[in-house]
């Protein structure tokens, strides 16, 4: 059969997966995607942090990346004729941004509880979107942010949280702004979602050295890589598809309201699915970013 037969073939049969997907969908309150896509994501970390007892954060990034990456380019492949020089750079530094937010984003999960490394990566976004304000009131997010931050400093040994966590949160955050600003960027370059799809190729590009090297022979297990496919199914594709569902259905300002709750999704994973029991300071840091953040939403709205 010729490649030409077989892509005949595929389409009919992606297109009927698409209505499904579709029906599925619709028949759900877009309240319930966005909550649903933040339980994937959480849990998609849940298990790559079962993982890291037998592959190294890394590894277990390549795993995640690299399957959304394949997933992805095979229902959407990247355009890139007509492109310019401009708009393929800026493309590459959407990529690279997102593997280095994921490569930070690991190795923090691998140093704080779950709910702990989320609260901190969310202060990179919610920070951007204070600066974008220019209201100096819009700044008391930005100190509400940092009290959490504050409560979540191993100032004593009590506590989950350490300071090379944070710091890996915190460059996570970092990263997280500029992949914001640059998937806006991207977004305007290339039509539809040929432009994450572009810049999933990046980052695989980026992170596959990096994770086969630390990963070695740990990555040939059958079993680990199905739980790595399953990790980049829960917290790339899956999501990313609700999200996209939920925003063509709902205003904007919800869908950020919405999504400043995952701090507090992310702390109850930890403790349903991992056993990680948080101190009352650490909820409390928690609620403080969870606050900050739907304040720092209605500024952009």
């Amino acid at each position: 059969m010729t490649a030409e037969s077989l892509s005949g073939a595929a389409e009919p049969y992606r297109m009927r997966a698409g209505k499904a997907l579709r029906a599925t969908s619709d028949a759900i309150p877009p309240p319930g995607l966005v909550l649903l896509a933040i339980l994937s994501v959480q849990v998609g970390a849940g298990l790559a942090k079962n993982l890291f007892a037998q592959l190294p954060p890394s590894a277990v990034v390549f795993l995640r990346i690299a399957t959304g990456a394949i997933i992805l380019v095979a229902m959407v492949r990247p355009k890139v004729r007509g492109m310019t020089r401009r708009d393929l750079t800026v493309a590459i530094a959407f990529g690279l941004s997102l593997g280095l937010m994921n490569l930070s984003f690991y190795e923090a999960l691998a140093r704080l509880p779950i709910g702990i490394a989320v609260a901190i990566e969310f202060i990179g976004p919610l920070t951007l979107a204070v600066v974008s304000s220019r209201r100096r009131l819009d700044l008391i997010w930005v100190v509400l942010a940092g009290a959490g931050v504050i409560l979540l400093a191993p100032w004593s040994q009590g506590g989950g949280a350490n300071w090379a966590g944070i710091g890996f949160g915190a460059l996570a955050g970092v990263f997280w702004a500029a992949y914001i600003v640059l998937s806006a960027a991207t977004g305007a370059r290339f039509p539809g979602a040929s432009g994450l799809s572009f810049a999933m190729i990046v980052s695989t590009v980026l992170v596959t050295p990096i994770g086969i090297v630390s990963g070695g022979s740990g990555l040939l297990d059958p079993e680990i890589l199905l739980v790595g496919a399953g990790v980049g199914l829960l917290s790339s594709v899956i999501p990313y598809s609700l999200e996209l569902e939920a925003l063509r259905r709902m205003p904007k300002q919800v869908f950020g309201i919405l999504m400043s709750l995952e701090p507090a999704v992310a702390a109850l994973v930890g403790l349903f699915v991992l056993g990680e029991v948080l101190q009352l300071h650490e909820w409390a840091a928690i609620g403080c970013v969870v606050v900050a953040s739907i304040g720092a939403t209605r500024i952009r709205s």
